[in-house]
């Protein structure tokens, strides 16, 4: 079975988490914030934070009521992307990307078959911005209570 990692996961849940204090982008959120809210480590959340900012997903804001704050409106970041900062690509198998990697691939049916499944999940991810989680935790929230 294909899982994505913690790291996945947990700045899925990082940047949900900023996009729900998204305010139009006016006031940064701390780390620590998150690690309480999330339950997730602070010590694993800076870890997460670092490649999420060269890929300018987020950006840093210092001093007094700094912390972190999305790059983009939330409307503009998109799943994939922050699933390839953190996970790399998006691909089932090494030979989708490198058909270098085995000798067999122009001649292999499952080559194809996991050439698809990558693309239909690279899709799927790539149509849903930060906002449409958003949406679900509201929705989610209305429901609950």
């Amino acid at each position: 079975m294909i899982r994505l990692s913690t790291k996945g996961r947990y700045g899925t849940r990082l940047m949900l988490n900023l996009a729900l204090h998204h305010n139009g982008g006016q006031k940064a959120t701390i780390l620590k914030s998150v690690s309480d809210q999330e339950e997730i480590s602070i010590r694993y959340l800076e870890q997460i934070i670092i490649p999420l900012k060269i890929n300018k997903l987020v950006k840093s804001i210092r001093g007094a009521g700094g912390g972190y704050i999305l790059a983009r409106n939330p409307a503009d970041i998109r799943l994939s992307e922050i699933l390839h900062a953190l996970e790399g690509s998006c691909c089932l198998v090494e030979c989708v990307e490198d058909d270098e990697y085995c000798e067999r691939t122009p001649s292999c049916a499952t080559h194809e078959v996991w050439e698809e499944a990558s693309l239909m999940l690279k899709n799927y991810f790539e149509n849903i911005s930060l906002e449409d989680l958003v949406k679900r935790v509201k929705k989610k929230s209305r429901k609950k209570a």
